[in-house]
């Protein structure tokens, strides 16, 4: 990312417009026309979201997701989704993101999205998202930028205010305070049978489950606060108000009407059209506000928040002074209003740290402390009294936090019993030490601080969604029991008839992390949080998990697209299901781009390309990563220098016979491609493919011999890999023992020899060093090839990459 404001290299595009315009889905699908990018998202919840889009496109290897709380990073990402406020800012990527812009006008979290206004750019290009409001700003401070207006894809229609009894199911709800979420959903609940609530106060885990099962249909209705209101995607036909007003952090204050028409938004997705109302609790909307919504037409935003990115650590009254410094552009309005700046107005008068923070790095430690968020939102004093002993401990002894410390901290909240509330506080509590667990400088052992944190923001997160499900879906709305055992003795049959027992069977049955039950949320986690090689798939596409069966691949369009079947599919509710298909959907995308070398397609398919670029990619994709150079010939040649040295950074090599991605030819790729080939056409693998790198041409069978990665040479089948090690020797001028070896190791007949090296363009002889030594008696041939390599490899290696080639 270049930070520069003053970068014109970058070129700058503004989508702004009402919601359901697409946006953040034409913004994903650019990004992945790009070799790199950065999305910055709003909220935690919307940044795992699209992170879960991503990795159904292209893996989990491939993605990085970070936010305040959350890092889940590859050890070579090639895409970073975060939190506008956790983008790491000095990482270069070509392409970045950053959503719902308009919130540079929020008053604490405004200067932010400000300063990634100002400064964030991707190499070669950089989207700004968010409302039509935001178009004065973008004209004046990015006067270069090209700014589009998205226009909706369904329609908004006002539907006066009716009863709780006479909302149309897929209906959302939404209130502006935790408690009146509660009322609302136990209300419905007995109107209806079962309601899911989701607030920006609950775990990504809890939330998620919450989403999933309104999104399966197990039920109709949501209550939730203006939480949904930042692109979560729902299937929702209406929203109803049931308040309009909300504290905004300061006051009570009724909502805009761009705020009304950011909520209201979320009903009528993609081309279904949507309406919104008020409960009849409520007045109805004034003609003025309905008109605005429904024609999305809002007043300009006139002024961003902004703060002073020069920063002055010299002492804790020049930060403070610095932050103050007022902005010079009229366009900006200071931030009035941050809590780590209070805190640091606090913790500046206290005089054990005003005695240790007098040196440029004692300040910035400071003011790192200083931004710990205050989860809990309680009394602010004691945020500061828990700032103030974590500065004292970093500035001392060794300079990390004390152990014994940390676990008095964090032990009382290792608790999942009490109600809803007690959950949700233990909640916001446990989120403070996983935001510090992340400063890994700060502890001693901070992964097994961060694991502990996690299991105990998990298990807590299960317990919250479980209590919710308890309080506002009705038993018999639910699918199945919500507990199966998963015992560590060996599986018994059981005389239960309910399909958990059924499940705890197929799971293989081992206990939950705390020896006792697991609910299905708790296991489902577990998938859903496994890497890559914690999951065993198998040479016919079954996947297992913990070494039991969870689910198989089954035939797509064609090998890059296998479809997931889960085993026993009945046993899930709907939305743990949704959860499941969509972590093993991701997984089928790491198993392609596992079998193609790591090529990443997506990008290299881009508008951005050239149609020879666009074509060889997509040729190579649909070859799995190797082609013939007769397929190729083409667009290989009108391929310029910068093309050809894009395509070697990422592996692609022209052979003698094929053009290949290097890593497409190791023993893991073609043992995927076998799979995914055998897979397409519905019947099993040939025997010895692909460990065998000689077979008769009837194994791998004519037509097909290609697609399992073997090459057809007169009667017999040769492993591509093994085709290309011996073409580039036969070319090379002291190559030809090395031929010799691998055609010996290979134990081929003479004349299938013979054939196989005609058919390679060499000679059909025996030893060419003897060759050589009875040519050298009468007239001098040209020179042979012999062994460019000092010891020639086994058979069955896969070729040494060429810097040359390309």
């Amino acid at each position: 990312m270049n930070s520069s404001p003053s970068s014109r290299s970058s070129v700058v595009v503004a989508e702004l417009g009402p919601t359901n315009t697409g946006k953040t889905y034409r913004a994903i699908e650019r990004m992945l026309e790009h070799d790199t990018g950065m999305m910055g998202l709003p909220l935690r919840l919307l940044a795992r979201e699209v992170y879960d889009r991503v990795t159904a496109r292209v893996g989990e290897g491939r993605v990085a997701l970070m936010t305040g709380e959350e890092k889940r990073i590859p050890p070579r990402p090639d895409y970073w989704i975060c939190t506008v406020e956790a983008m790491p800012t000095d990482k270069p990527v070509d392409f970045l993101a950053v959503d719902e812009i308009q919130l540079a006008a929020h008053r604490e979290r405004g200067h932010v999205f400000t300063d990634r206004l100002l400064h964030a750019r991707g190499r070669k290009e950089t989207w700004f998202l968010g409302a039509d409001t935001m178009r004065p700003m973008v004209h004046a401070l990015i006067p270069h930028a090209s700014v589009k207006r998205a226009t909706r894809l369904s329609q908004l229609r006002y539907s006066g205010h009716r009863s709780l009894k006479s909302l149309p199911p897929r209906s959302a709800v939404v209130a502006f305070s935790a408690d009146r979420v509660y009322e609302l959903a136990e209300t419905l609940r007995r109107l209806r049978g079962g309601v899911a609530v989701v607030l920006g106060a609950l775990s990504p885990r809890t939330r998620n489950a919450q989403v999933a099962m309104y999104q399966s249909g197990e039920v109709q209705y949501l209550v939730a606060t203006d939480a949904i209101g930042m692109g979560l995607n729902l299937d929702l036909n209406h929203v109803a108000f049931a308040g309009l007003s909300k504290f905004d952090g300061a006051e009570q204050r009724d909502l805009f009407s761009d705020e009304l028409a950011q909520i209201a938004g979320r009903a009528g997705r993609h081309l279904n059209d949507g309406s919104f109302g008020t409960l009849n609790t409520l007045p109805e909307l004034s003609p003025r506000v309905v008109s605005s919504i429904e024609q999305h037409r809002f007043p300009a935003v006139r002024s961003l928040i902004w703060r002073n990115p020069s920063l002055d650590f010299s002492s804790p009254d020049s930060l403070l002074e610095s932050l103050s410094t007022a902005p010079r552009h009229n366009a900006f309005v200071r931030v009035e209003r941050a809590d780590d700046y209070d805190a640091l107005s606090k913790l500046a008068l206290v005089p054990a740290i005003r005695e240790i923070a007098t040196d440029r790095a004692r300040v910035e430690l400071l003011w790192q402390v200083c931004q710990i968020p205050d989860f809990r939102k309680g009394l602010f004093g004691l945020h500061v009294s828990l700032l103030r002993e974590t500065f004292l401990q970093l500035t001392a002894g060794d300079g990390k936090l004390e152990q014994d410390w940390l676990s008095r901290q964090v032990s009382p909240l290792d608790d999942v019993s009490g109600d809803i509330h007690t959950l949700m506080d233990r909640l916001a509590a446990i989120r403070i030490w996983t935001y510090i667990s992340h400063r890994s400088s700060w502890l001693h052992d901070a992964e097994q601080w961060q694991e502990r944190t996690r299991h105990i923001e998990d298990a807590l997160g299960d317990a919250l969604h479980e209590r919710l499900v308890e309080r506002f879906v009705q038993r018999a709305a639910r699918r199945s029991a919500r507990r199966f055992v998963r015992a560590t003795t060996t599986t018994t049959a059981s005389a239960s008839d309910s399909p958990f027992a059924k499940l705890g069977q197929l799971l293989g049955e081992s206990s939950g992390a705390d020896g006792g039950l697991m609910t299905e949320e708790q296991f489902v986690q577990r998938v859903v949080d496994a890497t890559h090689e914690t999951f065993e798939v198998d040479a016919s596409g079954s996947i297992s998990f913990e070494g039991q069966p969870l689910a198989r691949l089954v035939r797509g369009k064609d090998r890059r697209s296998p479809q997931i079947a889960l085993a026993e599919a009945e046993v899930w509710t709907g939305g743990a299901r949704r959860q499941l298909e969509r972590r093993l959907v991701a997984l089928a995308r790491d198993l392609v781009t596992e079998a193609m070398g790591g090529f990443p397609a997506e990008s290299l398919t881009g508008a951005g390309r050239s149609a020879a670029m666009r074509g060889l990619a997509y040729r190579l994709a649909e070859g799995l990563g190797i082609i013939s150079v007769g397929e190729a010939r083409e667009q290989w040649g009108l391929l310029d220098a910068e093309a050809r040295e894009r395509l070697k950074a990422v592996g692609v090599r022209e052979g003698q016979r094929f053009v290949y991605v290097a890593e497409a030819l190791s023993p893991q790729a073609l043992a995927r491609r076998c799979m995914l080939t055998a897979l397409f056409h519905q019947r099993p693998a040939p025997k010895g493919v692909p460990q065998e790198p000689v077979l008769d041409v009837s194994g791998p069978g004519g037509g097909n011999a290609r697609a399992f990665g073997y090459e057809v040479l007169g009667t017999v089948a040769l492993r591509i890999d093994l085709v290309e090690r011996i073409s580039e020797a036969l070319r090379h001028p002291q190559g030809a023992r090395q031929v010799h070896t691998l055609m010996q190791e290979l134990q081929l007949e003479s004349s299938v020899r013979a054939r196989v090296l005609r058919a390679l363009g060499g000679q059909a002889g025996g030893d060419p060093a003897k060759r050589r030594r009875r040519r050298r008696r009468g007239k001098a041939p040209a020179a042979a090839p012999s062994s460019a390599h000092g010891q020639p490899p086994r058979a069955g290696a896969h070729p040494t990459p060429q810097s040359g080639e390309g």
